[in-house]
């Protein structure tokens, strides 16, 4: 049995988009995994940076090239639980990052809205895994928002 799965791995950034619920923040969450190691975890922190830019992706894209001492994340994949949106998919094609693993598409807000091309040509892409799982967590999130008025 293998452990070290894509599904553990979305699991483990669904993990980090709950944390990111339980702060009031946009539930997404991402990790940076290399050769089955997780090396950066981050969920969206946007309120509590009061950071457009501290988007879950970004958060972890950082901390993944300071543990590797290195701009380019050409080895590693990201799961992150949300279609990264413009800004994270522009981060994501200068890492130079070797795969891309998503749940939720976003038909809004979505990179993919732009087509593929926005990533790095060598990027393989992948989403649709655990999605009714980080749905679910994003549509409770919305739904909690709206009731606060």
């Amino acid at each position: 049995m293998e452990v070290f799965t894509d599904r553990y791995f979305m699991n483990e950034a669904l993990k980090e988009a709950k944390k990111a619920f339980e702060n009031d923040e946009v539930p997404v969450g991402a990790v940076v995994v290399v050769h089955d190691q997780i090396i950066a975890k981050a969920y969206n922190q946007v309120e509590l940076l009061k950071d457009p830019t501290a988007h879950a992706e970004m958060l972890a894209i950082t901390s993944a090239a300071n543990f590797l001492g290195s701009k380019y994340l050409t080895d590693c994949t990201i799961y992150v639980t949300l279609e990264p949106c413009l800004m994270c998919a522009s981060a994501l094609f200068w890492s130079k990052i070797s795969r891309v693993v998503f749940a939720a598409a976003d038909d809004k807000n979505g990179y993919m809205r732009f087509g593929k091309g926005v990533l790095h040509p060598k990027t393989k892409v992948e989403y649709g895994l655990m999605e009714p799982e980080s749905r679910v967590l994003l549509q409770s999130f919305f739904e909690q928002k709206r009731k606060q008025g």
